[in-house]
């Protein structure tokens, strides 16, 4: 476990090192909230689209699939493991590039970032799988990742942390769009 925390620091290190003024600018625009609110708004429109008035059971189900992912990735695993964020951890903090002055919570493990990202990011995509947007999903993925590494340019989250979100993330999004099939009235296209 040793070796893989080490290679874990190390690798945050190398990753988090390489800052310019205009990527701290731009990683910290990447890893807002509401900076994003045109994608949603824009996924939304093809949503509806493609699922008409049932749209509604697909925004109740990114509801219950954003607040499933955000609330595990903190009580099942931040608190936890409680691992220290690289900018809390009295080893690093001094290494450490950070934007802003911003650390976050004291815990780092898993990312909430990367898991609500790659939980909407896996959904959405694979509500599009089947449709002419088939580069829905690989596209919304590399949105993930980009969020998910913007966490670590930031100094917020080392590598493993965010690779434990999108795992976390894209289980919780596959485990919800079997659920809204099953219990709503839209149906799989074959």
């Amino acid at each position: 476990m040793n070796t893989i925390e080490n290679w874990d620091r190390k690798l945050f290190l190398w990753l988090n090192s390489s800052h310019t003024p205009e990527l701290d600018t731009l990683m910290w625009w990447i890893s807002g909230k509401i900076e994003w609110i045109p994608l949603y708004l824009f996924l939304l429109f093809f949503l509806f689209k493609k699922y008409g008035k049932n749209v509604l059971w697909i925004l109740l189900a990114v509801a219950v699939l954003i607040t499933l992912s955000d609330q595990s990735s903190v009580h099942l695993f931040k608190n936890l493991f409680q691992r220290y964020r690289p900018c809390h951890n009295l080893e690093l903090m001094d290494l450490v590039h950070m934007v802003n002055n911003k650390c976050g919570g004291k815990f780092g493990f898993v990312s909430s970032h990367a898991s609500n990202s790659f939980a909407l990011a896996v959904f959405i995509g694979l509500l599009f799988r089947r449709k002419s947007v088939s580069l829905a999903l690989p596209l919304l993925i590399l949105w993930a990742c980009l969020v998910s590494f913007s966490r670590i340019y930031l100094g917020v989250h080392y590598p493993l942390d965010v690779i434990g979100g999108a795992m976390l993330g894209g289980l919780i999004a596959m485990i919800i769009y079997g659920t809204l099939f099953k219990f709503s009235p839209l149906k799989l296209e074959q």
